[in-house]
């Protein structure tokens, strides 16, 4: 389908307001909002997380008296549950909105594993939910969309939401958008640095997209094994927590973790946490490309944000910020055999390799490995 046929039938359903979080699956639409959606559509927010987004839909029904249009990944179903189930149900606020949600881990279907699950559950979350839903595909006709969002306006006039669950490919390809940045340290090469800097007895953990991928290979490479990191592949913006609880109960062991913009907006709170409760063994590490890269590359909510800036002022013992090579060697030596809370934000360009590869191992073998580094597990 084409993308602007779909844009024009969202219109036509009296949706003004769109937001969410970018999604491969729904790359097509994401570049397209960024490119020619404030024509049709005057509101687009990229918020932190999905369930803001919910939020974001409730504010536009109860301002304007129309439904909002949230995409996300199926796996940010999780973040939307509680806005969706405690706010928005039609046993509570009763607030009508249209979901669009990317089906990543379809059945049957070859995907990355912290998707297998959420893509077996997602109709039956939606249902439970009470969320009526249409799966669409690439060969879904505009008649076909038609009565879909026929059965949507049905659903709004009941005060309750409705899902469109969409496959990959379901958009036929049009002009991409590039976005660009004006850093030119490469994260991979930020990466390569930081494991070069490592010591054997230092645990990393690392959040899900493109550096856990980037820091996998540079591991294997330069250390010869990953088995002192927990590559976090799902859960986005919880890999700081992850982190600083290892940091707390491991203290005799440096623990850092690589975060991305990202992930760290999405769940902010985490530095507060750690700021009000300093580990001075976790220095926690920001990659920040101003973007959500891993899923397509469409900027942020809040792409000028300064991480290292508020993570002062939560509380981190010790803050700076890189944006070069040398700056990064040198933030990096600075903080080699002291024992502070750091918190380090580095600039990095939008760029990654096409022939990037994922772990060949399972996330259990992972846990496995990194464990029995540490010496919990034999």
């Amino acid at each position: 389908m084409k993308i602007e046929v779909f844009a024009e039938m969202l219109r036509d359903l009296g949706i003004e307001t769109i937001t969410g979080i970018p999604d491969s699956t729904l790359k097509v639409f994401c570049d397209y909002m960024q490119r020619e959606g404030k024509n049709i559509f005057p509101y687009h927010v990229v918020p932190e997380n999905e369930g803001a987004a919910v939020g974001i839909a409730i504010g536009e029904y109860l301002a304007t008296g129309r439904p909002a249009c949230v995409y996300m990944q199926n796996s940010g179903l999780g973040n939307a549950v509680n806005p969706l189930t405690s706010l928005a149900h039609m046993e509570v606020y009763g607030i009508p909105m249209l979901l669009m949600v990317g089906w990543r881990g379809e059945p049957g279907q070859k995907d990355e594993p912290q998707h297998k699950y959420m893509g077996e559950i997602t109709p039956e979350l939606l249902e439970l939910m009470g969320i009526a839903y249409s799966v669409m595909t690439e060969t879904t006709t505009a008649e076909e969309l038609k009565q879909f969002l026929g059965a949507a306006g049905q659903a709004f006039e009941q005060n309750k939401q409705y899902a469109l669950l969409i496959k990959k490919n379901t958009f036929q390809e049009s002009a991409a958008v590039f976005y660009e940045n004006p850093y030119t340290l490469d994260r991979e090469e930020a990466i390569h640095i930081i494991t070069e800097w490592l010591e054997p007895e230092d645990l990393v953990v690392s959040t899900t997209g493109k550096i856990s991928r980037e820091l996998y290979e540079q591991s294997n490479l330069q250390i010869g094994s990953h088995k002192q990191v927990f590559l976090t592949v799902g859960g986005m913006g919880h890999a700081n927590m992850i982190a600083f609880q290892i940091a707390k109960r491991q203290s005799n062991r440096r623990v850092i973790c690589l975060d991305g913009d990202g992930a760290l907006l999405m769940h902010m709170g985490g530095m507060a946490v750690i700021g009000a409760n300093p580990a001075d063994n976790l220095i926690h590490i920001c990659l920040n490309n101003q973007a959500h890269e891993s899923v397509g590359g469409m900027p942020t909510g809040a792409p000028d944000l300064r991480f290292h800036e508020y993570a002062e002022m939560a509380g981190y013992h010790r803050t700076a910020y890189a944006g070069s090579r040398t700056a990064l060697e040198q933030e990096l030596k600075s903080v080699r055999g002291k024992k502070v809370c750091t918190f380090l934000e580095i600039f990095v360009s939008l760029r990654s390799r096409a022939d990037l590869g994922r772990p060949k191992e399972t996330a259990e073998n992972n846990k496995v490995s990194f464990m029995k580094t540490i010496g919990v597990m034999k």
